[in-house]
């Protein structure tokens, strides 16, 4: 008789969430697992002298499927930033002090798991973890993108706001703070085609300002974005065309005013804007900003 131990069950048990993660249904990959069969999960937190408890989740496959599923769906942005799915924790160091896991949250670990399993909203204290490491260390990478992205699509599936967020490049949207972020993109770009690699680039001296208080920055970076397309055009005619008809686009689809100051989910728009337009200046291969460890 052959005895099955914890570990191989674990194994199958990894084996099924990491074939949801590819977006693969619980019918397909263990069409001989029901989806009333119950799962649990008790989630520890170690202390001086003692474990507390941090969560204890009570469910069913099906559901905790459903609910892995969402936060693919959720977290789904292009170009796609990696090539085999994040583990919570590779997603919730991108929000610690110089990347250490020792600096990771436990509080914001176990409600950021918690919301993964349970379906609901992520915590709003990820975002603004999110942004200001991105203000802190100038690094608005694809999976920092991908959790702000996340975040603001389940409120808006949640009916928590009122616009959703696109997955890829959307030149059709209004939204202000997208719009700004695609352009604070576009005039990085002008300013690397013209000047190349420099000390300071706009994005490490404004990056901040911009996303946060528009129109404190804006008018100053237009000036210096025209003087540095004069300059690209005596070298570059071509390029220099095509990124001031992506100045051009982005500013006639903008309100006359730049606004005073931005909420933190506009903040969140405006990294997801910048993001995918910067990305679009790349070919697939260079797109993907974030290697695998």
């Amino acid at each position: 008789m052959m005895t099955v131990t914890d570990g191989e069950e674990n194994q199958k048990v990894f084996d099924i969430l990491q074939q949801i993660a590819k977006d693969r249904s619980l019918k397909e990959i263990a069409p001989n697992l029901h989806e009333d069969t119950r799962f649990y999960i008790l989630g520890l937190e170690p202390n001086v002298s003692r474990i507390s408890i941090r969560f204890w989740l009570n469910t069913t496959f099906g559901q905790l499927a459903q609910n892995l599923t969402a936060h693919w769906q959720d977290l789904a942005i292009e170009p796609c930033p990696w090539q085999t799915p994040p583990s919570i924790w590779r997603l919730l160091i991108q929000t610690a002090l110089l990347g250490k896991t020792e600096n990771i949250s436990p509080i914001l670990a176990g409600e950021m798991t918690r919301a993964i399993i349970n379906g609901t909203p992520y915590p709003m204290s990820l975002l603004s973890q999110l942004l200001a490491r991105i203000r802190a260390d100038g690094d608005a990478n694809g999976l920092r993108i991908a959790m702000i992205k996340a975040i603001l699509a389940r409120k808006f599936r949640k009916g928590l706001i009122k616009e959703g967020v696109p997955m890829s490049l959307n030149k059709e949207s209004t939204n202000r703070a997208y719009l700004l972020g695609r352009m604070f993109a576009v005039l990085e770009r002008i300013q690397y085609q013209a000047l190349g690699d420099i000390n300071a680039s706009i994005a490490d001296r404004y990056y901040g300002s911009a996303s946060a208080v528009p129109f404190s920055v804006f008018p100053r970076l237009l000036v210096g974005a025209r003087h540095h397309l004069s300059r690209l055009r005596k070298d570059k005619p071509g390029l220099a065309v095509n990124l001031d008809k992506d100045l051009g686009e982005i500013i006639a689809a903008l309100p006359e005013h730049y606004p005073r100051h931005f909420s933190i989910d506009e903040q969140g728009r405006f990294s997801i804007g910048y993001y995918q337009q910067k990305q679009s200046y790349f070919s697939p291969k260079e797109a993907v900003t974030t290697t695998e460890e």
